[in-house]
């Protein structure tokens, strides 16, 4: 995964070669996709999604990701993020014509190509904003980054200066989520990043969850099977990838 500055973006390339289940976790940040198969090539908008799906080999023979941080995926998608939350959507849905010159000139380009080509896209809508909107993204953001440490919504909400409502509703319109559930994510994105040898209480008290409990619970609801299951291999069977609908 490559970071793509300065959206703060990130990169990751998918290809049909991948083989058994992909597991896509759940996700606070919108991306955007560039993707080639036998069925065409297209741009796609994934919202922030609240829980993990679990996905056949891919029949895309070519996927290019940019990950958006939580302050810029507004201006850049041009769309409140609730709109968008567990949905896939086809840029041109959002943007109407300049994303099919977006996707014009990208079919022929390489990966590193593909992906500095859909950052410096994003940027431009960014950069398009107001100094209000600018504020704004600056503010979900600092508040994001508080919120996936040990902070919680009373706290980081004084700790910027403004209301706990205030906060809950810029995170509806910008990220889409409530800052807790926002949080709750962030942690078992946490958990799924951590090393999966490592005693369950020990990730717990690692990630920001009260106890084991807490971290078993959210997880199952947000992956959809146990901690231990999910270790152990016991997945959901897959199902196609949405993308490959639209």
């Amino acid at each position: 995964m490559r970071t793509l500055a300065p959206l703060n973006a990130s990169a990751e390339v998918l290809t049909g070669a991948d083989r058994g289940v992909h597991v896509r976790g759940p996700d606070t940040a919108a991306v955007l996709a560039f993707r080639s198969g036998a069925d065409g090539t297209g741009l796609v908008v994934l919202g922030p999604r609240t829980q993990a799906s679990y996905l056949a080999p891919a029949d895309a023979p070519r996927c290019v990701t940019v990950r958006l941080r939580p302050g810029r995926a507004k201006a850049a998608l041009g769309v409140t993020m609730s709109d968008l939350v567990d949905r896939v959507v086809s840029l041109r849905d959002l943007w109407g014509t300049p994303a099919d010159a977006l996707l014009n000139r990208l079919s022929a380009r390489d990966d590193t190509e593909v992906a500095h080509g859909l950052a410096g896209a994003l940027e431009e809508r960014v950069r398009a904003g107001s100094a209000a909107d600018t504020a704004r993204a600056d503010l979900v953001d600092a508040a994001a980054g508080l919120l996936t440490g040990a902070g919680r919504v009373p706290e980081v909400a004084r700790e910027l200066g403004v209301s706990e409502r205030h906060l809950r509703n810029l995170f509806h319109d910008a990220v889409g989520l409530s800052p807790k559930r926002y949080a709750r994510i962030h942690r078992v994105r946490s958990v799924l990043a951590a090393a999966r040898e490592e005693p369950w209480a020990e990730l717990a008290a690692e990630t920001g969850f009260y106890d084991q409990s807490h971290l078993s619970a959210d997880f199952r609801t947000v992956m959809g099977v146990p901690p231990g299951a999910f270790r152990a291999g016991r997945l959901p069977a897959p199902v196609r990838c949405a993308w490959s609908l639209l």
